[in-house]
């Protein structure tokens, strides 16, 4: 049907008439009709088609369109194999290097590749890396930071056995050693294992040169320094993630002692201080460009005290480059761009028992729901605005504890503002004033209707008195009856607009209910999409590769020093992101303060903390007891009575003939 052309099959030129298709058709199929003697079936088929394609207004525009006038017809895609393959002298070779390859080459990728697979977790860490974090976080519950820094050295990562990516060179030996020397408190006599192995060592030397900004060999020891530094993030979510597993075990009972807050909030704090490059004791100006450590001698001064960055933003444009005058302008543009890309968040906690009468009663062992609002803008939208709010810090120095920062004109306001209760008496005095001048204007109106009553009752005593007396009194009967329907019918209409002001509160409450039911449908749908690992770049120059923003968000209780929730790894705060925090409320009823902490692991001085206070109580008991359960003793009598006089089998009409 490739070369169909109904012209040639009926034997007629192109652009022939209606008329001249029909009689080449009818002659032509006098022929070729099955049913003659000269018939062919094949041909008349092809015949029907061609008389089709030419007088069908539908099967010609399939002819025009494909060449077909039933459309078009099926594909068929075949494979063009050499011909040895196919010959029978080659097929003992060709089942062999099909064997070979389906039973000997296929299976043994398949096994490298799950070998491979198999040692590492789900976050790409090898598992004997994950096995030594549980074995020291059960091993030092309370953990400082220089020795988290020494099992982060330890990872197998940096291995060679375990690692084929390591590089192992003959220059160690000797620069390895020069660079310890310059490094204190690196603890490399340490006899534990693997913290004394030689590539614990000098993974550990090399990340302590990183946060003191050592220079290294560019071609030796600094590339060392980069493969470790672009490992470290992973490892220590790795770790966070680990430690919070030990603190579920030690609460199931399965590890003798719980971690401490500490210990989680160390490894937090090592992954900002890895990625910008410097410890956590140095000022956290040093994050932005061209700032060094003779540069933060102008930022402290007789008028203000220049701590934070989101101080340094708050100046006014002339007081910035005052303090930044000894920078050039291109330099000062690149501290300007960087400072307004860093982050500013909004923190806000929101407490309540979801699925409760009351969501803001807290009972001992309810389920307490924290939902935790990030609202993330640039910092450039707080240049040379004073009006910004206080912000609770974390002060990693004072253990963790919450720190509130305000502006040096805050504080003087709070110095220069007067006292409330000063306030309270004036007005107190006015209001006494304004008290006795009204309370004596009543006591004229009182004064004046004691002596109109008066002058009624002598009045009342004459007869003509009498009878206007018995007009009045008849006058307010009918006023009193009238007063009465008239009460009646606004207690009925009060009625009315008490029963609409109902049916509207519970329509009001019907639709909140569903608000809120939307809006769990919607968070679910939310966390069932998945996040995104997208944020914002991070302005990391000591980092070797891209960083993106991200959080750590959990509760905690400082008292005790304990974790409640799960720390969350925000990874996707954009502009804004909403995360809910659960925990269970403590079981013995008082007044509990939690700490709610937003920790960042790219940027130092970003961290920060609210409390919550829970008025925890008692929880109500469980009903033992109900009216509809006491059935007294005369009522089974009765019952018993009933069923006796009538069987199981009795029906109505024969109870009504018995009565």
């Amino acid at each position: 049907m490739a070369n169909f052309d109904p012209y040639e099959i009926l034997s007629i030129p192109p652009g022939s008439s209606q008329g001249e298709i029909k009689k080449a058709y009818r002659k032509l199929s006098l022929i070729l009709h099955p049913d003659k003697e000269t018939g062919n079936e094949k041909a008349f088929m092809k015949l029907t088609k061609a008389y089709q394609a030419l007088t069908d207004d539908e099967a010609r525009k399939n002819w025009e369109k494909y060449g077909n006038p039933d459309g078009p017809g099926a594909m068929s895609f075949g494979i063009a194999l050499p011909s040895w393959i196919v010959e029978k002298e080659n097929s003992v070779w060709v089942l062999g290097l099909y064997a070979l390859v389906f039973m000997v080459a296929l299976p043994t990728v398949v096994g490298m590749w799950w070998y491979k697979s198999i040692r590492y977790t789900g976050d790409q860490v090898l598992l004997t890396t994950t096995e030594m974090y549980y074995f020291f976080f059960v091993k030092t519950p309370s953990m400082s930071l220089k020795r988290v820094i020494m099992i982060l050295a330890a990872s197998f990562e940096f291995f060679k056995k375990r690692n084929a990516e390591i590089v192992e060179r003959h220059s160690d030996s000797e620069e390895v050693p020069s660079l310890i020397k310059q490094l204190p408190n690196l603890g490399e006599k340490n006899k534990e294992v693997p913290l004394c192995h030689l590539y614990s060592i000098k993974a550990r030397a090399l990340l302590h040169a990183h946060l003191s900004r050592i220079p290294l060999n560019p071609e030796t020891l600094d590339k060392d320094r980069q493969y470790i530094v672009k490992k470290c993030p992973y490892l220590i979510q790795e770790m966070v993630a680990c430690v919070h597993q030990v603190i579920l075990l030690a609460y199931a009972r399965r590890v003798p002692r719980v971690p401490t807050i500490t210990t989680i909030e160390n490894c937090m704090k090592l992954c900002p201080m890895i990625v910008q490059g410097f410890w956590e004791f140095k000022n956290p100006l040093l994050q932005l460009p061209h700032i060094t450590e003779d540069n933060l001698k102008y930022f402290h001064a007789k008028k203000r005290q220049i701590k934070s960055l989101q101080q340094f933003a708050q100046l006014k444009g002339e007081e910035r480059r005052l303090i930044l005058r000894n920078l050039s302008d291109n330099q000062y543009e690149d501290v300007m761009k960087v400072l307004g890309n860093m982050p500013y968040i909004d923190f806000k906690v929101r407490s309540e028992v979801i699925d409760d009468e009351n969501p803001t009663v807290y009972t001992a062992g309810a389920i307490v729901t924290v939902t935790v609002s990030l609202t993330r803008k640039d910092m450039k939208h707080l240049f040379g605005n004073d009006s910004v709010n206080e912000r609770t810090i974390i002060d990693d120095s004072k253990g963790g504890e919450a720190v509130e920062e305000a502006s040096e004109e805050q504080n003087q306001s709070t110095k220069t503002a007067k006292p409330a209760w000063l306030k309270q008496k004036k007005g107190q005095k006015k209001s006494h004033k304004k008290g006795t001048n009204k309370k004596l204007a009543p006591t004229k109106n009182t004064q004046a209707q004691s002596q109109a009553v008066a002058n009624n009752t002598q009045h009342s005593n004459t007869p003509n008195a009498r009878k206007k007396d018995d007009k009045t009194e008849k006058e307010s009967s009918k006023e009193k009856l009238s007063d009465v329907s008239d009460s009646e019918a606004e207690s009925d209409r009060s009625d009315d607009e008490d029963s609409h002001d109902k049916k509207d509160a519970s329509h009001d409450d019907d639709d909140t209910e569903w608000e809120k039911f939307q809006q769990r449908i919607s968070k679910r749908e939310r966390v069932l999409e998945g996040r995104s690992n997208l944020s914002h770049e991070v302005h990391c120059p000591l980092f070797p590769d891209v960083k993106q923003e991200y959080w750590w968000v959990y509760i905690c209780d400082r008292k005790s020093q304990t974790l409640l929730t799960t720390p969350i790894h925000v990874t996707s705060l954009a502009q804004f992101e909403e995360i809910q925090l659960r925990f269970t409320a403590p079981r013995w009823p008082g007044l509990y303060t939690f700490t709610v902490c937003l920790r960042s692991d790219s940027f130092l001085g970003f961290d920060q903390a609210q409390d919550i206070k829970l008025d925890v109580k008692e929880a109500p008991e469980i009903p033992t007891e109900h009216p509809q359960w006491d059935i007294s003793d005369e009522e089974t009598a009765e019952d018993v009575d009933a069923a006796d006089e009538h069987s199981e089998f009795t029906t109505d009409e024969d109870i009504s003939d018995n009565e």
